[in-house]
C-alpha cells in the first residue's frame, strides 16, 4: 500500500504543478516572452513568477515521490498510474473557475477510458483455482 500512497502524492504534486504553471503562465504579460526588454521582466507579475516557480517545485517533489513509489511498486503497476494526473488536471481544468477550459463530452470519454485502463492493469489479481 504504501506504494500507491507515494504514487497518489506524485501525481497530486504533478496535477497541481500543471495548474500553477498554467495560471502562471496566462498571468504573465506577452512583450515578456518577445524579448523587449529586461525591465519587462521586472515589472511582469511576482505573483504570476511565484505560481510558475512553485509549479516546478511541485514537480521536483513529485519526482522525488515517484522515486519512493517505484521502491514498493513494480513498473508495469506504478507507470500506468502517471496517467491518472491526465485524469485529474482535465477535472480540475473545468471545474477551477480561473481556467475557463470548456467541457467536452469526447475528452471526459477518454479520461474515463485511460481511468478503466489503469483500474484494469492495477485491479487485485483473482486467486488461481
Amino acid at each position: 500500500m504504501k506504494g500507491y500512497g507515494w504514487a497518489a502524492g506524485s501525481i497530486v504534486l504533478a496535477s497541481c504543478a500543471q495548474w500553477l504553471m498554467k495560471w502562471g503562465m496566462i498571468q504573465l504579460p506577452q512583450m515578456l516572452w518577445f524579448g523587449t526588454e529586461f525591465q519587462a521582466l521586472l515589472s511582469s507579475p511576482v505573483v504570476a513568477l511565484l505560481a510558475v516557480g512553485v509549479g516546478i517545485l511541485f514537480y521536483v517533489l513529485s519526482m522525488l515521490f515517484w522515486f519512493l513509489t517505484l521502491r514498493y511498486l513494480p513498473l508495469n503497476k506504478a507507470y500506468p498510474l502517471l496517467s491518472l494526473s491526465y485524469a485529474v488536471v482535465y477535472v480540475g481544468a473545468i471545474l477551477l473557475p480561473w481556467f475557463h477550459e470548456p467541457f467536452s463530452l469526447v475528452r471526459t470519454l477518454g479520461v474515463a477510458v485511460i481511468m478503466v485502463g489503469v483500474w484494469i492493469i492495477n485491479r487485485p489479481r483473482q486467486p488461481s483455482s
